[in-house]
């Protein structure tokens, strides 16, 4: 049987990266809550939602692959989000800063009742950045809908001094694991 592949999110990041793998798939995203529970470890919280994203999407298409995801920004346990405003921005910018993060996607992979979930890890190193370097960058727009409040595929590049691990992961889809996890996937739908 040929099944339809659908992306259960909206990121043009993603739709770009998923078509290197998956050439003809369609555009659901997936509209849920994005609240965490209450003690779900930081390093959890990615693949949460991305299995909630692709359980969601699996309902209305139950006969499609389904490709759930989501990304998020880790530094010193705490959990960086898309920026809320201006000052959410700066605030995590100032504290990415001349450190080390870790920026985690989850990815689940869904077909009706069964779904194969995992991780990838990307520890990435920012230059030190001054006032005017953030406020040149937050003055962009780009960080306003990002993750830990910046693009590494776009301005935000200047930031990063180093990338240890997959470069797409911190773009958004981990392009290289999902094209093997979803290999084996297949074998057993």
């Amino acid at each position: 049987m040929n099944r339809k592949f659908i992306l259960a999110s909206g990121s043009p990041r993603r739709k770009e990266l998923l078509a290197l793998i998956v050439p003809e798939y369609e555009v659901f995203p997936a509209d849920i809550d994005e609240t965490l529970p209450e003690g779900l470890a930081a390093e959890e919280s990615a693949e949460f939602l991305a299995l909630q994203k692709a359980a969601h999407v699996s309902e209305k298409f139950p006969e499609s692959i389904v490709i759930g995801c989501d990304t998020v920004v880790i530094s010193e346990g705490e959990v960086l989000g898309k920026p809320a405003d201006i000052s959410d921005a700066e605030r995590m910018l100032k504290k990415l800063s001349g450190k080390i993060h870790t920026v985690i996607t989850g990815v689940c992979i869904s077909c009706g009742e069964h779904r194969e979930h995992f991780s990838c890890k990307t520890a990435v190193e920012f230059y030190p950045l001054s006032e005017s370097e953030i406020a040149d960058y937050i003055s962009t727009g780009e960080p306003m809908d990002k993750a830990g409040a910046y693009g590494i595929q776009g301005r935000g590049s200047v930031l990063v001094k180093a990338v240890n691990g997959d470069f797409f992961n911190v773009v958004g889809l981990p392009v290289s694991m999902l094209k093997r996890r979803l290999d084996d996937f297949l074998k057993t739908v």
